[in-house]
C-alpha cells in the first residue's frame, strides 16, 4: 500500500492523486448517525460534567468546553488554565469536516535562545521551577473560541460547573495524594501553590475538600467577558505583575497578543480503507504515527505475531522518532512533512527494517535527543450528531511549574523545557532538528501530543493519552489493536512497550512480555528496561456507522470514566 498525507503549513497537498483518492471518505453513505453520545476523560467529576452538557442539549464542543474546565479544577496536576493543549475537531457532514485547534502556549516575547544560560551552561531547573519556566497559556483562548465559534450554548453554561467545583471543592484521593508527592518539595517552595493544593505544609489526607475560590473568580471572568476576560484588563495585569514579582518575563503584550491558531491536521491513508487524521506540527505526534503506521503497513504486520510483529513495531517507532527533530513551530519553521511522508521515502526506511536483527539507532543518520514532561491529560467526546472532539492538554511537568499566580488561582506550566534550551550541548551534530525548536520569542514548543481519529466508510474511532514522549507509542499500539478488531475496552488496556531512537533502549511494561519473548527480543539484539509503573491514561471512542452504536472507554491504569448519554433533540 502507498501512503499519503495532506499536511497543513506548506505546500505539500498531495502526494499522488492515485492514494489521495484512498482519502475520500464515504460518509455520505452512513446508514446511521450515532444512537448516543459519549464521553472518557481522566476524572470521573469531569466526564459526569460532560455527560451533563450533552444531556442538556449541548454539542460536543459545549461538552469539550466544559470538560476541559473541569480537569484544570480536579486534575491541576495534569491540566489547567494556565497551561494549553490541543484539540483535534470532527464537525458533522457529509463529508465530515476535520480542525486542529492549536491552543499550544507560547513562549513569552522577550525570551531568546539563551534564556536558561548562566555563565556559560545551562541550568536546566530554571526551565522546570518557577515563572520563569512559564510560557504565555492557551486553554483559556481554547475555550472561548470552542464555545463562541462552534458551541450551542453560551460560556457561562459550560463553565458553570467547574466554577461550582472551584469554589465547592472536590475530595482528595490516592491519586492526587501521589502525584502531588512526586513535586511536594516545589509546591512547598511555592507559598501561594502551597496554600492551595498542599495541606498544612504537607500532602492534603483523603477525603480532604480541595477548595480554588480564586480560581472559581478567574473562570467567572472569562465566563462573562471571554477572550478579554483572562488576557486583557485587571486580570492579565495581575498575572503579568505576579510573574515579574517572582522572577518571570510575561508582558501585558505577550497576554494581549495570544491567539489560538486552526490549523488543517495531518491526514493519511492508513489503507484503502481506513484513514488517520492526527496532529500536525507543533505536534510530532501525527508524523510519528503516520510513518509507523505507513512502515507497518509495508512490512505486512497483520501476517506476523507475537515476538516477530513487536520487533517490527519497534523498528518502526526508531525510525519515526528519528525524524522528530526535524520539526518546531510551523509559524517559524516549514515543517519537512512532504518529504518524511513521501512513499519513496517510507519505502526505504521500510527496506532497511531487518526481521532478524534490531537496527541500533547509531546505525542511522544521527538526531536531536529531546525532552518532554510526562505529566497531560486526555479526552474524548462525541455527540448524536456525530460532532467529536480529542483534546489533549498539558501543564507539562506535574503541577507544571509548580507556581501559583497570587489572587488568580492560575497554576503556571513549565513548557519552556519542551524546547531545545541546549542546542550545543544537546546535539553535537548541530542539527536543524535542534535549531528547530529552539527557544524564541511568541514560538511554540515542539510536543508529541497527538489527539488522533481514525475514519472509514464504517466506523470510527478516537485515540489520545498523556505520557509525553511516549504518547505517539500508546496511541499506535491501541490503533493496532482496533485495526486488528479488537473489542473498545481493549484498545486502553493493551499492555505498553516504547522504543524512540535515543536512548536505544525498548521501555515496557511488566505484563508486555514474558520470559521468552524478552529472550527473544535480546536474541535480536534490543536492549530492553523494566518500566516499574504504569505509564499513560488513554481515553477512547468509537461509532459505528453501520448500527449507530456508541462506545467509549477508559484507561484501566487510571480512575477515569466513559459515560454515554442518551441523544437529545438539538436546542
Amino acid at each position: 500500500m502507498v501512503g499519503a498525507a495532506r499536511l497543513s503549513g506548506g505546500a505539500l497537498r498531495h502526494l499522488t492523486g492515485a492514494c489521495l483518492s484512498l482519502l475520500l471518505l464515504a460518509c455520505t453513505a452512513q446508514a446511521a448517525v450515532p444512537e448516543r453520545g459519549a464521553v472518557a476523560t481522566a476524572h470521573p467529576l469531569a466526564s459526569e460534567v460532560g455527560r451533563d452538557i450533552l444531556a442538556s442539549g449541548g454539542n460536543a464542543f459545549d461538552a469539550a468546553v466544559a470538560v476541559t474546565a473541569a480537569l484544570a479544577v480536579v486534575e491541576p496536576y495534569g491540566s489547567g488554565l494556565g497551561g494549553g493543549g490541543f484539540f483535534l475537531l470532527r464537525e458533522a457532514g457529509e463529508p465530515p469536516h476535520y480542525r486542529f485547534l492549536d491552543a499550544r502556549e507560547r513562549a513569552p516575547l522577550q525570551a531568546s535562545a539563551d534564556l536558561y544560560r548562566r555563565d556559560g551552561q545551562v541550568r536546566r531547573e530554571l526551565s522546570l521551577n518557577g515563572p520563569l519556566a512559564a510560557a504565555i497559556p492557551g486553554t483559556p483562548a481554547a475555550l472561548v473560541e470552542l464555545a463562541e465559534r462552534r458551541g450551542r450554548l453560551p460560556l457561562q453554561r459550560s463553565l458553570a460547573a467547574a466554577i461550582a467545583l472551584a469554589e465547592g471543592g472536590f475530595e482528595v484521593d490516592s491519586v492526587y495524594r501521589q502525584r502531588a508527592g512526586w513535586r511536594l518539595d516545589a509546591l512547598r517552595d511555592d507559598a501561594e501553590s502551597a496554600r492551595l493544593f498542599l495541606h498544612a505544609g504537607d500532602l492534603p489526607p483523603l477525603g480532604h475538600r480541595l477548595r480554588q475560590p480564586e480560581l472559581a473568580a478567574t473562570l467567572r471572568l472569562l465566563a462573562d467577558k471571554g477572550h478579554d476576560g483572562f488576557y486583557r484588563g485587571p486580570l492579565a495585569e495581575r498575572l503579568v505583575e505576579g510573574v515579574r514579582a517572582a522572577g518571570g518575563i510575561w508582558t501585558l503584550d505577550d497576554l494581549a497578543g495570544y491567539r489560538t491558531v486552526e490549523r488543517e491536521p495531518l491526514r493519511f491513508a492508513i489503507d484503502t480503507r481506513h484513514e488517520l487524521i492526527g496532529a500536525p506540527p507543533p505536534s510530532a505526534g501525527g508524523l510519528i504515527l503516520a510513518q509507523s503506521l505507513g512502515l507497518l503497513q509495508r512490512l505486512d504486520w497483520r501476517a506476523s505475531d507475537g515476538v516477530e510483529r513487536s520487533h517490527l513495531i519497534i523498528e518502526s517507532l526508531r525510525r519515526a522518532y528519528r525524524d522528530r527533530g526535524e520539526l518546531g513551530d510551523p509559524d517559524f519553521v516549514e515543517p519537512p512533512l512532504a518529504r518524511l511522508l513521501a512513499p519513496s521515502y517510507l519505502d526505504r526506511l521500510a527496506a532497511g527494517i531487518d526481521r532478524t536483527r534490531a537496527t541500533p539507532s547509531a546505525e542511522l543518520p544521527p538526531a536531536s535527543p529531546w525532552r518532554e514532561g510526562e505529566h497531560t491529560t486526555h479526552f474524548a467526546v462525541m455527540d448524536a450528531e456525530g460532532n467529536a472532539v480529542a483534546a489533549t492538554l498539558s501543564l507539562n511537568m506535574m503541577f507544571g511549574a509548580a507556581f501559583t499566580v497570587p489572587g488568580t488561582g492560575v497554576l503556571l506550566n513549565d513548557e519552556m523545557d519542551d524546547f531545545a534550551a541546549d542546542i550545543e550541548g544537546s546535539n553535537a551534530y548541530g542539527l536543524v532538528g535542534s535549531q528547530a525548536n529552539a527557544i524564541a520569542g511568541g514560538k511554540r514548543p515542539l510536543s508529541s501530543m497527538s489527539p488522533t481519529f481514525i475514519e472509514s466508510d464504517a466506523a470510527m474511532a478516537s485515540f489520545g493519552t498523556p505520557g509525553g514522549s511516549r504518547i505517539p507509542s500508546m496511541v499506535l499500539l491501541s490503533v493496532l489493536a482496533y485495526l486488528e478488531g479488537r473489542p473498545v475496552e481493549a484498545w486502553p488496556a493493551v499492555p505498553r512497550f516504547h522504543h524512540q531512537y535515543l536512548p536505544d533502549r525498548v521501555q515496557y511494561e511488566a505484563d508486555a512480555f514474558d520470559e521468552s519473548q524478552l529472550a527473544a527480543l535480546r536474541a535480536r539484539g534490543h536492549r530492553l528496561s523494566l518500566i516499574e509503573r504504569d505509564y499513560g491514561n488513554q481515553q477512547v471512542l468509537f461509532w459505528d456507522k453501520r448500527s449507530g452504536a456508541v462506545q467509549a472507554a477508559s484507561d484501566p491504569r487510571g480512575i477515569g470514566r466513559a459515560l454515554t448519554v442518551p441523544a437529545t433533540p438539538a436546542r
